[in-house]
């Protein structure tokens, strides 16, 4: 899904203007594993940034406002809407992620766009307070990158996780037909790639920050992967879940 925009409680932006200050999109897998990454829009048309990083989608850490990954769950609320809740696995402004709390409430709207208003509070790093929000999310249907077969129940579908919290390091790469993009911390080292598939130029990296390594790559190529296999590079060992 992708955000739409954000409205804060503190935002001047009069009700009928909300605002989208990043390019948000969140990948979530059959087993409600989730990859969530949020650029600043400022990024690509940052003059301090060179052209040949830019032309290559590298951008600098500081244009990242949050990514995280982890998995969800959601209640059936008897007063209508769901209640969602966001548990970290990795978090790119919280290290210890053990003291994060994410929960909020979804309410699909009725137009039949695939539009759905979350509702909750959270941290505003802006104001530096916790402070109640609203989001709007548009649902994007999966596309097969597969050219033959473009069903619905062919849409690929991997998610690789890397955990050792002994070497400081936990990442999560998660693939959906047409998107993929991952987290992954060591230390206090963060990274993130997303990558999209097009139709006439195949896969085409969106974004890049940071040096880690993650397997995107192995996610996007998918060739013999199975659930409990595993991908080694150095000492990092990424387990295939889905």
């Amino acid at each position: 899904s992708k955000r739409q925009w954000i409205r804060w409680e503190s935002d001047h932006h009069p009700p009928s203007q909300p605002h989208e200050p990043t390019n948000t999109l969140v990948l979530t897998s059959p087993g409600s594993r989730f990859v969530d990454i949020r650029i600043l829009n400022s990024g690509h048309s940052d003059p301090e940034i060179p052209q040949l990083a830019r032309d290559a989608a590298i951008l600098p850490s500081s244009h990242l406002d949050w990514a995280f990954a982890g998995t969800s769950t959601s209640e059936i609320l008897p007063t209508g809407g769901t209640k969602s809740t966001w548990t970290h696995f990795v978090d790119s402004r919280h290290p210890d992620v053990s003291k994060v709390s994410d929960s909020a409430l979804m309410f699909p709207q009725p137009n039949g766009q695939g539009l759905t208003l979350e509702s909750g509070s959270m941290l505003n790093v802006s104001t530096n307070q916790i402070e109640k929000y609203e989001e709007m999310w548009l649902e994007i249907p999966p596309r097969t990158t597969n050219k033959s077969n473009k069903t619905a129940e062919n849409v690929e579908v991997v998610v690789l996780e890397l955990w050792d919290d002994e070497a400081g390091t936990r990442g999560m790469v998660v693939r959906v037909g047409s998107f993929c993009q991952g987290v992954v911390r060591r230390g206090e080292g963060f990274s993130v790639e997303r990558w999209e598939w097009e139709e006439k130029g195949g896969w085409r990296r969106v974004v890049r920050m940071g040096d880690l390594w993650m397997p995107c790559g192995v996610a996007m190529e998918r060739g013999e992967l199975v659930v409990g296999g595993k991908v080694r590079f150095g000492e990092d060992v990424w387990g295939i879940v889905e």
